[in-house]
């Protein structure tokens, strides 16, 4: 007797979070044909998208970037999510810096099948982990980065100052959400852009924009003293020159 064999595929328990009502039914119209999809919730906007969240614990979101009120960027503010994103717009330059914030696949509205399919077969074959992405980025992205335990967008130009701890960094922003990140000095170095974000010593760059006080210490060093940070960073010899070129 000959056996055939079968593969079991993964459910994904979904959310879909967009303020239209038609974009919302549209899409689990399409989702219906593909049953590894199960949608669990639906929601308008960033305040019930968060209580489904906290009552499904969702693998995937489809969710909207520009809604009333709080954006899609904003709802990672608010709750604790591990899964995969595919963000769902009508603007092509969202949907574009959303995608370089290495989020699983963007739509634009409105969604095709096919485009769909393309998103799915990704979401089948994504990794446990995010690749690293090594393009330098703009000073208004957001990166979508593990903040501790929490998966955070961070907008890169509230970043005021990075530290290094080991293989991991610690950031202080400008909005008081400090936290340790899994990114090196090395990788914070090659993707900020230069023309703000200077390192000053191994273990600390700064934003420039922050900048009220450079003074020159006793060893021959100095310290740099940033705007919202209490102590001042200390900054080796080797780098003052890189900085005061930098700020011109």
């Amino acid at each position: 007797m000959k056996l055939t064999l079968t593969m079991k595929v993964k459910e994904h328990k979904a959310i879909i979070i967009d303020d239209e009502a038609l974009a919302r039914k549209a899409l689990i119209s399409l989702l219906r044909e593909h049953p590894n999809i199960k949608v669990v919730a639906e929601a308008e906007c960033v305040s019930d998208a968060i209580n489904m969240i906290e009552l499904h614990n969702p693998d995937l979101l489809f969710l909207d970037i520009q809604m009333p009120g709080k954006s899609g960027f904003d709802l990672f503010n608010h709750v604790e999510f591990n899964g995969h994103i595919i963000f769902i717009t009508a603007f092509d330059a969202f949907a574009l810096r959303a995608f370089e914030i290495n989020a699983l696949d963007y739509l634009l509205k409105p969604v095709s099948p096919e485009r769909l399919g393309i998103s799915l077969n990704r979401l089948e074959s994504a990794p446990s982990s995010q690749p690293k992405n090594n393009k330098v980025l703009d000073y208004n992205d957001h990166l979508f980065i593990l903040k501790g335990s929490q998966m955070v967008f961070l907008r890169i130009s509230t970043i005021v100052y990075i530290h290094a701890e080991g293989d991991y960094s610690m950031i202080f922003t400008s909005d008081d959400k400090h936290g340790m990140v899994n990114k090196s000095m090395k990788e914070w170095e090659e993707r900020l852009p230069r023309s703000y974000f200077c390192r000053i010593h191994r273990s600390s760059i700064i934003n420039i924009e922050y900048v009220e006080k450079i003074e020159k210490e006793y060893n021959y060093e100095f310290s740099v003293r940033l705007r919202g940070i209490t102590n001042p960073i200390i900054m080796s010899r080797r780098f003052a020159r890189v900085l005061k070129d930098r700020m011109g």
